[in-house]
């Protein structure tokens, strides 16, 4: 595989564990991650979804610093538009302060949950990313002493503090052509969330590629494309593991939003459905089968849609699953 591999973990909820468990199990995720080669990990920020663990992937970052040495740390990600750019500029700069040069920060503009939610945290909306965006850039330039704000600016005699000499790698989510031409044309990384938009990157790639403008982030273009992916030693036993994600993804296509706690209650559920138009969507979503099929499969779809990075979700049914399919599958 000539993609650099990296890993994205949204601290899933296992079986009857609860959202605290899951967030530990994370620490452990990203511990195996590092041992077994992989680049980056990165973690995610999900409100009021009883399935996942984290809505804060900042203070699980702050954890990940203390826990290991090497691996870069990172968001997948921030909702930038949920918070105030101040904040979340000081908040990089802090973790940057923790671990200079593995840090990165990779924001989305959309809220990461339901609309009453998002009015809840206060959220500005997605119409407001540009002007978010644009804020905290300058403010992350200006803390790292590479771009001071000058006397023109709105953030005028405002600075992100921790001051440093280094700053977070910035990077864009994308979902979509235009997400990834915007990405482009601010000069930053893009990573595309094949896992959400449930089709390939390879348009939102291309279209940043165009786009891409040298910036004091990067001078050539970097993309990478988050996926999901579980491999195990037999493909009838691959296939087994993955019966709670894909019950869970037909529940959500059906706007029911089930949590599985074991295997068979959810071949049970995907039987009952077996019928329905949604499940080929269902069984298209990830990569899911015996180690070598896995390795191919992603080496594939790396140079299909042209990416420098594949980020694979770690999935499964409890730990020891999602941290043996990343051995499977580890860097060459």
């Amino acid at each position: 595989m000539t993609a650099t591999l990296s890993v994205l973990d949204l601290s899933p909820v296992s079986g009857d564990g609860t959202q605290a468990q899951a967030v530990r199990d994370t620490i452990q995720v990203a511990k195996a991650a590092e041992r077994l080669g992989y680049h980056r990990f990165w973690v995610a920020e999900h409100h009021n979804i009883g399935t996942l663990g984290s809505p804060a992937p900042e203070i699980l970052i702050a954890a990940l610093t203390q826990q290991t040495s090497t691996i870069r740390l990172g968001s997948g990600g921030v909702m930038l538009v949920n918070y105030s750019p101040l904040k979340v500029a000081e908040v990089f700069m802090e973790l940057e302060a923790l671990a200079p040069g593995r840090i990165d920060l990779g924001v989305g503009r959309a809220l990461g949950t339901d609309g009453r939610t998002g009015a809840a945290l206060r959220s500005a909306g997605s119409e407001a990313f540009p002007q978010y965006f644009a804020l905290l850039n300058a403010w992350l330039l200006d803390a790292s002493g590479v771009e001071p704000i000058t006397d023109a600016h709105p953030a005028r005699e405002i600075h992100a503090n921790p001051a440093g000499p280094s700053h977070p790698d910035l990077f864009l989510l994308c979902s979509s052509p235009d997400s990834g031409a915007f990405a482009g044309q601010a000069g930053v990384g893009m990573v595309f969330a094949e896992f959400i938009a449930q089709t390939h990157g390879a348009p939102a790639v291309a279209a940043y590629r165009k786009a891409f403008q040298p910036s004091v982030f990067r001078e050539r273009s970097w993309a990478a494309v988050a996926t999901i992916a579980l491999a195990a030693e037999t493909d009838e036993e691959a296939q087994r593991l993955a019966a709670p994600l894909r019950a869970g993804n037909l529940s959500m296509l059906m706007n029911q939003r089930r949590r599985f706690r074991s295997i068979p209650e959810a071949q049970a559920f995907l039987a009952e459905h077996a019928d329905s138009g949604l499940m080929p969507m269902v069984m298209a979503r990830g990569i899911v089968g015996e180690a070598g099929h896995v390795r191919a499969e992603l080496a594939a779809k790396a140079a299909r849609e042209g990416v420098d990075e594949l980020f694979v979700m770690a999935v499964g049914p409890d730990l020891e699953t999602r941290i043996r399919s990343l051995e499977l599958i580890k860097p060459s």
